[in-house]
């Protein structure tokens, strides 16, 4: 069975694409507010025995708040895995509302510029470097002069996924070399019960070694809060929902994305929750282009 993460990225930045997002965290969203708060999570999560941690560039300042709160806690770099993202920028610079929050960049040069940035804060810990949000449109999958310059990092390199063609971006990546030998060994996939199309890739991807993380398995939080569209995952819709991909067998780490301790101490119970039956609520998933559509019109709150 797969182990819980936590995921960084409405824990880095004042403003995130999860429902809720804005009333959880409250009125002060100063850098010292989001880096307590990002900190006492940790804290739960690392009690809770959450021993896997994911950032990004584009998550604000996660990099930053994760690197003080490792050495804060004098955590030892054999006791923790971390993983990081390259490929966006973050651009919205803390302003409230701002229209273009992330710029996504592929190139040589931004690799080139983010991979110090994340080495000299988390390097000690850090276990695994991805591509954010690679497609097949991006041409990073392509790109000879960057993906030799992935392999010569020195730490194992993955792929973060999302959009429609997860799975063709996957199987195209699964075949990818550089100087013969394979380039990628994790993937990280949106996989949940509304949006579960990925599945079939993923399963090919843990047969070929590859260790298999899945992202926003709550939707963005739409499967996160007692409702109408929830009422079939129960009282606890979190617990029920992350247990379903926890129970997925090609599954290594499921990253939970908290914003609160609370929030965090209920997705932790999915740990020990009794496995979903994979056929009750096959019903709730959507066409991935539908699902998708839906997610670019979330608000950053």
């Amino acid at each position: 069975m797969a182990v819980l993460g936590l995921g960084l990225a409405a824990l880095g930045r004042p403003e995130y694409l999860t429902v809720g997002h804005g009333a959880s965290l409250g009125a002060d969203r100063s850098v010292d507010a989001l880096r307590a708060r990002c900190e006492q999570v940790c804290d739960a999560a690392w009690a809770g025995g959450i021993r896997w941690f994911d950032a990004a560039r584009s998550y604000g300042l996660a990099e930053r708040f994760l690197a003080g709160w490792l050495t804060g806690r004098d955590v030892a770099a054999e006791d923790v895995t971390v993983s990081s993202k390259w490929g966006y920028t973050y651009t919205a610079d803390w302003r409230p509302h701002a229209e273009v929050q992330e710029v996504k960049d592929h190139s040589a040069a931004a690799l080139a510029r983010q991979w110090p940035q994340t080495e000299a804060l988390l390097g000690p810990w850090l276990r695994l470097y991805q591509v954010h949000s690679a497609t097949l449109e991006s041409g990073i999958l392509d790109d000879a002069a960057v993906l030799r310059d992935l392999a010569a990092l020195g730490v194992p390199v993955g792929l973060s996924l999302s959009g429609p063609g997860q799975a063709d971006t996957l199987r195209r990546a699964l075949t990818v070399r550089v100087d013969g030998a394979p380039l990628f060994s994790a993937v990280q996939a949106t996989w949940n019960l509304l949006e579960p199309s990925a599945g079939a890739a993923l399963g090919e991807a843990r047969a070929a070694g590859w260790t298999v993380i899945v992202k926003e398995p709550l939707a963005n939080g739409l499967l996160a809060v007692p409702g109408p569209a929830t009422q079939a995952l129960g009282d606890h819709p979190d617990v029920t929902a992350l247990a379903a991909a926890l129970a997925q067998p090609w599954a290594d780490v499921v990253l939970c994305g908290a914003t609160t301790v609370a929030q965090l101490r209920s997705n932790l119970t999915a740990a020990t929750a009794p496995a979903p039956d994979p056929d009750r609520h096959t019903g709730l998933a959507v066409d991935p282009e539908t699902y998708w559509s839906r997610r670019s019109t979330l608000r950053w709150t």
